[in-house]
């Protein structure tokens, strides 16, 4: 393992890579912990302290702590996230982002920009419902949380979150493209991994209090334990489908002839279906922001409480619909069947061209459905366990879906910097399914 470390950082180029992710990381830690202007800390981490097993709670994880401290990264990436499923969406339905989809490296340069137009957007709307809910943070006191509120505060509120999220975006692109694994989801795994030595000090304190019995807190780890690896197997678990090639003569050389597979994964979509869905549910607590006094609206938001039945249901199902979504746009049965084809592939027993792309999205199909209900299942269930247990949020399944998912994918990355040049992986002995 030691030996696999020092490869790693052998390589100048992948050495490179990890080293300005770390640096870029550091600075979104170091934004989470500077504040906006004119906040009572002490007023906020007082009413934080009572809102944890709230959606303020669960949107503060995915903030990295940033909303509770009132941060400039205090928006954290989700705004980048609401737009680009927005965009999504609209390739989906709008024929002018579809043809953008089609247009290659230059449409898709059209589809960031609008997408990052979107982004400043909802930081603007999110940003201010945001300086709504700080002046409305009162103590028993009638301390406010604002020390000067008005419009000003407002305006500047609305600044400052709004570059801080922009600026966010911008490492997160950086990431992607001149570091290693997927900056977006890197930031988001490194918010949540920040509560890590909170969270494990809390359950110390409870157990050494009398307040959390001994079998209790071995019950946290063991579903901690069967939660991951239940999320291993399911996010490299693959179909694979057998791929039969034709010998064609090329000159004086023989091509083909040989025999391959398409792996197919049960779950393509990665963590992306959690992350969409939870910024979705998101929504309705925000737009609650605007509208303080409006009870009807108080009433539908307290129905998306994280861990009541709507909650629930409707974050599974988003799950779900994101899962089927995603991968509708990540893998095309279509493309691949023609290029197959014009190779001289062919899947036994099935006919070349429209066939074999139905029956590869058949199977597709059917393998996505198992994953996204069991990704729904984990991500839901364990509210269940923090309820009865009061166990802390940071153990919850949402975040130990994307802890899993963003290191496994990172990880996959390495791996393939250090087997293109001729380093074994970081396991010797059962290596992630895609090297095989």
């Amino acid at each position: 393992m030691f030996q696999t470390f020092q490869n790693t950082f052998k390589i100048p180029e992948l050495r490179k890579r990890i080293l300005f992710t770390i640096g870029l990381l550091v600075v979104y830690r170091i934004g989470c912990h500077v504040p906006t202007p004119g906040i009572d800390m002490g007023v906020l981490k007082s009413f934080f302290a009572q809102a944890q097993g709230t959606l303020f709670g669960l949107y503060d994880i995915f903030a990295g702590g940033a909303f509770k401290n009132a941060a400039i990264f205090g928006l954290g990436i989700m705004p980048y996230i609401t737009s680009s499923i927005i965009m999504q969406l609209l390739g989906a339905v709008v024929p002018y982002f579809q043809k953008l989809h089609k247009e290659g490296e230059e449409g898709r340069r059209k589809i960031t920009q609008y997408t990052r137009y979107g982004t400043i957007l909802i930081c603007i709307l999110q940003s201010y419902g945001a300086s709504i809910f700080l002046e409305s943070i009162v103590t028993s006191e009638g301390i406010s949380a604002v020390v000067h509120p008005g419009i000003g505060f407002r305006l500047l509120t609305m600044l400052t979150l709004t570059t801080g999220t922009i600026f966010l975006m911008w490492i997160g692109e950086q990431m992607t493209e001149k570091g290693i694994g997927n900056g977006i989801s890197l930031i988001i795994y490194v918010g949540i991994l920040a509560r890590l030595p909170g969270s494990v000090l809390n359950e110390g304190r409870q157990l050494a209090a009398g307040t959390r019995s001994p079998f209790q807190g071995l019950m946290v780890l063991a579903i901690m334990v069967a939660v991951i690896s239940f999320v291993v197997i399911i996010t490299q678990a693959q179909r694979r489908i057998p791929v039969q090639y034709a010998k064609r003569v090329v000159g004086r050389k023989i091509y083909g002839g040989q025999s391959t597979h398409i792996p197919l994964n049960m779950n393509a979509a990665g963590i992306i279906p959690i992350i969409f869905a939870q910024s979705l549910m998101f929504a309705p607590r925000t737009i609650t922001t605007f509208f303080p006094k409006s009870e009807l609206l108080t009433g539908i938001a307290n129905w998306f409480t994280p861990g009541a039945a709507v909650y629930s249901i409707v974050y599974a199902l988003l799950i779900v619909f994101f899962a089927y979504f995603y991968t509708a746009i990540v893998f095309n049965p279509v493309e691949l069947a023609d290029n197959m084809k014009r190779y001289g592939g062919f899947i036994p027993g099935v006919r070349p061209g429209k066939r074999t792309a139905d029956y590869i999205d058949r199977i597709l199909t059917r393998i996505t459905l198992p994953g996204a209900l069991s990704f729904a299942a984990i991500a839901i269930l364990p509210f269940f366990l923090m309820q009865s247990m009061d166990v802390s949020f940071f153990f919850g399944g949402t975040s130990v879906l994307i802890i899993v998912g963003v290191a496994l994918d990172t990880l996959k990355q390495v791996e393939s910097h250090l087997v293109m040049r001729h380093y074994d992986g970081f396991m010797k002995k059962g290596k992630i399914k895609g090297r095989r």
